[in-house]
């Protein structure tokens, strides 16, 4: 009998259940599905209730969601949308400011200079996940606000991996300027070669699939193949430093202008992945959080650098996309889109209590911030910037 309940089989269906009351939830306390997904995680997770512990399987799903997520969402992107000067600002200064106050808190705190090194970095990365399926719930993807946010958090990505080393470097005293710069240069060029190659090769060889009897008779090739691209990215962009969610993305910015005719919708397609397995990543941030691990001392630490992620982010970015040309609300909104950190701050904490450098009240504190800022943009959203909207339907 116990078998039965470790099955795989099992597991899928009990996370799926769970993630319907999840939608639930969302509609009983009129929030954002990923509120309500998130809550429930919390709930059926080690914190309340503790049916639901973030296994093995439970991480590999959740991964598989967030990369198929953002291939989702990078379909509904061009490349010229990704790429400006205006997105390398918001997302430059968006870093700094945030590194500078996750530091400076640290220290106040009592925390050594290499701890608040480490709890600086964490601030500085944005989950692009978390705001992409927030935005695209409510249909503004395609706003000007939403593309300064998606193309900054890319950037953002990858400066964060800059801080990143160059934070492991500080602290373990071997900082060079030719290892930053071979972290820039593999990260950079990963994005163009990869982007280049998907979007002038592997796009013109699906459409030219398309157009053959092969295609005709076996429609649902391209819907595979789009897929085998988009881990295949997300695997290779692991393996130059960055998320893997950014190689989904890329592959799905490739695949944007992509049209067929004779083969199943594989945009559809992918539509379907990402409802079921985007649903178990969000519910696994609710399990990934354990509030009874969270000591009085650590409490008041938690709420203040949490504070301090959220009003960084909307300052470090919120005021360079005013100076950018965006409008105020605009510019508040790519603000508050930036500031969930989500699972790229959960790495760096991880990558931290591994090496020794902080603790484990630390690193709960810097799971706990980064959950609580990905919780804070859509209720933002919805019941700020959408309010409007969203009441009246």
């Amino acid at each position: 009998m116990d078998s039965l309940f470790t099955s795989p089989e099992f597991q899928m269906s009990l996370l799926l259940f769970v993630a319907l009351g999840g939608y639930l939830i969302a509609s009983r306390i009129n929030q954002s599905a990923v509120i309500g997904l998130i809550l429930i995680g919390l709930l059926v997770g080690p914190s309340v209730l503790g049916l639901i512990t973030y296994t093995d399987f439970v991480r590999a799903l959740a991964h598989l969601g967030a990369v198929i997520l953002l291939f989702v969402i990078g379909l509904e992107f061009n490349v010229k949308e990704i790429l400006s000067v205006r997105n390398g600002v918001i997302a430059g200064v968006g870093v700094v400011i945030p590194w500078i106050g996750g530091f400076l808190v640290s220290i106040l705190f009592g925390f050594s200079t290499a701890s608040a090194i480490f709890i600086g970095t964490a601030l500085t990365a944005t989950s692009i996940a978390i705001t992409a399926n927030v935005l695209k719930e409510m249909g503004k993807l395609q706003t000007s606000a939403a593309k300064a946010i998606i193309g900054a958090a890319v950037i953002d990505d990858v400066l964060s991996l800059l801080a990143l080393a160059i934070s492991t470097d500080v602290v373990s005293g071997t900082i060079s300027a030719g290892g930053i710069v071979l972290v820039a240069f593999k990260a950079i060029a990963f994005i163009v070669i990869a982007g280049a190659f998907g979007i002038f090769i592997v796009s013109r060889y699906l459409e030219k699939i398309d157009s053959t009897g092969f295609a005709k008779k076996f429609p649902e090739f391209i819907f595979i193949f789009a897929m085998m691209v988009a881990f295949l990215y997300a695997l290779s962009a692991e393996a130059v430093g960055l998320s893997a969610i950014v190689g989904a993305f890329i592959a799905g910015v490739s695949f944007e202008s992509v049209k067929v005719t004779h083969s199943k919708n594989f945009k559809e397609g992918a539509e379907y992945l990402q409802v079921i397995f985007a649903s178990i990543f969000f519910v696994s941030l609710g399990i990934l959080a354990d509030v009874k691990a969270i000591t009085p001392e650590i409490l008041l630490f938690i709420v203040i650098l949490t504070l301090v992620a959220i009003f960084t982010k909307v300052i470090g970015c919120g005021i360079p996309a005013r100076l950018m040309g965006l409008n105020r609300k605009d510019s508040l909104i790519v603000g508050f889109g930036m500031a969930p950190r989500g699972e790229v701050a959960m790495i760096v904490a991880l990558i931290s209590l591994e090496t020794g450098i902080i603790g484990q009240g630390v690193y709960v504190a810097l799971v706990l911030m980064s959950l609580l800022t990905t919780v804070a943009t859509p209720i933002v959203y919805r019941n700020w910037f959408f309010r409007s909207k969203n009441t009246s339907t």
